[in-house]
């Protein structure tokens, strides 16, 4: 089978080398030139995506995988077209499809008779069938159900173990029609391959979910979902903290019962899931006060964490702070929507000096994001561990001369590492 994947992106070129992994050919599209040099050449475009440089090279080699940058040429001779362009949110959570109507106008003016197109981007409820399905029958000139099908398939993966996540969740399929959810659960049957999971309600593998709408909102409920425990974990962890009790005792003894489990507080909520997609769905569903306050209440966890810096060392003006962290999570050189950025402008404003230490980042990338770089040992006053890096496991209170509070939140930090140093805990990995 012949399938274009457009944007090539940390979840797109993985999609791409596993569907050639499979035996079919692949064009991957992109706008950016340099990526598709890059991916021609078999050289991954990002570091960090477990596997992709081994399986990247020979898929290419064999030519199973190439790129380019003319994506309605690319959809021209494929029977399948996989788009997982990006869709972001204004601060007031509205979408901007701007990326998303471009590459679909693409598809559309490649788009020939007989073709699968499958939306895997998040999206808000509806926006396949009432946007995308007519952008894509206006500009091909063809009727979706006579001529080609339409089905939205949401990504369901972390970066930096994508080949992994795609083995280990079911696959979930809304088509528009009948007949297209049937081609879209043909084809991703082809392309995937899945692990035996007996604890899954039915085999795993490809679920048709009767709809695009319902799987459109699959993927924004299990990520809102998140977002709202998560949000009482911090409510929970504020409240620790006020009153001197040990939240992960609370958190695992509450775990022990059968059924319960509750997120890990935090301060770096931060990646395209969270809080993107929570913001998507009040866009939907714009009455869902439990989603709003929880959102409201993660997005105050680096203000949160700076106060408790400030109560310690009895003000911030003039103090050098070093952050741990640049990423939104470990392992992952990702800097998009990071608690960092929210960290660092509310240290700045209360008079601190900051800096930032990322090991995936150099000093002229640090620099790039507007951070001054800190190094381990380096001076500073105290220490916000914002990402949790294997590398923080063992940083001590040596590596940072002069520091007096450290406020973890990762949970990643070792207490004993920083005797005589007031060592606050407020989060812990959200993975």
């Amino acid at each position: 089978m012949k399938i274009t994947v457009v944007a090539l992106g940390k979840i797109g070129l993985p999609l791409a080398v596993q569907f050639a992994a499979r035996g079919h050919d692949v064009i991957g599209a992109d706008v950016n030139a340099g990526v598709v040099d890059l991916v021609n050449a078999g050289v991954e475009p990002f570091p960090g995506e477990a596997h992709l440089e081994e399986l990247l090279a020979p898929a290419v080699r064999d030519g199973r995988l190439r790129a380019t940058t003319d994506t309605a040429a690319a959809v021209a001779e494929s029977e399948a077209v996989v788009l997982v362009v990006p869709l972001f949110v204004d601060s007031d959570g509205v979408p901007d499809f701007g990326w998303l109507d471009s590459a679909t106008a693409e598809v559309a003016a490649g788009l020939r008779p007989g073709t699968l197109v499958s939306y895997e981007t998040t999206l808000p409820v509806g926006t396949t069938r009432s946007r995308f399905l007519p952008m894509l029958e206006a500009g091909s000139g063809l009727k979706c159900g006579p001529d080609f099908a339409l089905v939205f398939s949401p990504e369901r993966v972390y970066t930096g173990r994508v080949f992994a996540d795609l083995r280990r969740y079911p696959k979930l399929v809304g088509g528009v029609d009948p007949t297209s959810a049937e081609r879209g659960v043909d084809f991703y049957q082809r392309v995937l391959e899945f692990d035996d999971r007996p604890e899954l309600p039915r085999p795993n593998g490809v679920w048709d979910l009767g709809s695009a709408e319902a799987a459109e909102l699959a993927k924004l409920a299990e990520t809102t979902y998140r977002d709202v425990n998560i949000g009482l974990a911090n409510q929970f962890a504020r409240f620790a903290t006020a009153n001197g009790i040990d939240i992960y005792r609370v958190i695992e003894a509450s775990n022990s019962q059968p059924f319960s489990h509750i997120h890990q507080p935090g301060i770096a909520v931060g990646g395209h899931c969270i809080p993107i997609y929570p913001r998507m769905y009040l866009w939907n569903d714009p009455a869902a006060t439990v989603v709003r306050a929880a959102r409201e209440a993660n997005a105050a966890m680096p203000e949160f964490a700076v106060d408790l810096l400030a109560d310690d060392l009895g003000g911030l003006a003039g103090r050098r702070v070093a952050v741990l962290g640049a990423s939104y999570r470990g392992g992952v050189k990702e800097t998009a929507f990071s608690g960092v950025f929210p960290v660092v402008a509310a240290l700045r404003a209360a008079g601190a000096d900051v800096a930032v230490h990322d090991p995936m980042y150099s000093d002229a990338e640090l620099a790039g994001l507007g951070f001054a770089p800190f190094h381990l040992g380096d001076n500073a006053d105290a220490v916000i561990v914002q990402a949790d890096h294997a590398i923080y496991r063992t940083v001590a209170a040596t590596d940072v001369p002069g520091v007096r509070v450290v406020v973890d939140g990762r949970r990643i930090t070792d207490p004993l590492l920083w005797p005589g140093v007031t060592h606050r805990v407020i989060g812990r990995a959200l993975q």
